[in-house]
């Protein structure tokens, strides 16, 4: 196990950018505050996989979907989520940026594991809201998988369909299939 020098303030992007990486842990910044988890397990890694694969098959070339990008959702305090897929325009991934600002981002999808529910429906659903992500999916795998769709109405999320099984959805007038139930199985369907 790493020690991270710890200065006994609150956490900057340059802190933040200066820190090693860990591949045994996940780490977010929460009002400059260094908050570090257990990677997610197999089932929730091989869903972020398949959704951000199935997503990028189906984007017009103008957007991209990525898996465990780096957003600044506030510099002051700092706070940077890692979420599990989000949508960005292909134009800036090809840039390849350390991070995105919330402005980039147009879509999160967050898989909900075992430690970050409540985070996930509670406190990244009114954070994302602040800072304008339009859209907002939570994916749940405890069977039957579902997801949750939110999309920004005037400043708050609104509850746009609770989906199970094979979904068809539109996004940004490019329509989308998901197969829910593929997520975690070893041979996924295409679309």
């Amino acid at each position: 196990m790493s020690v991270v020098h710890w200065h006994h303030r609150l956490l900057t992007l340059d802190d933040w950018a200066a820190l090693p990486e860990d591949p045994e842990h996940r780490a977010e910044v929460v009002e400059g505050v260094l908050v570090v988890a257990p990677r997610p397990m197999s089932f929730h890694q091989l869903a972020v996989t398949r959704l951000g694969y199935l997503l990028n098959e189906q984007l017009p070339e103008s957007l991209m979907a990525l898996s465990e990008a780096e957003f600044v959702v506030t510099e002051l305090p700092l706070t940077v989520r890692v979420p599990d897929v989000l949508i960005a325009a292909t134009e800036l991934v090809e840039t390849n940026p350390a991070r995105y600002a919330a402005q980039d981002v147009s879509l999160v999808i967050e898989v909900l594991s075992e430690g970050t529910v409540r985070t996930d429906r509670v406190t990244k659903f009114s954070e994302y809201a602040e800072v304008g992500i339009e859209h907002y999916w939570i994916v749940d795998l405890e069977d039957p998988a579902s997801m949750v769709t939110y999309r920004l109405v005037d400043g708050e999320y609104e509850n746009f369909g609770e989906h199970s099984g094979k979904v068809s959805l539109d996004f940004e007038g490019t329509p989308l299939t998901l197969d829910l139930d593929a997520l975690t199985t070893r041979h996924a369907q295409r679309p």
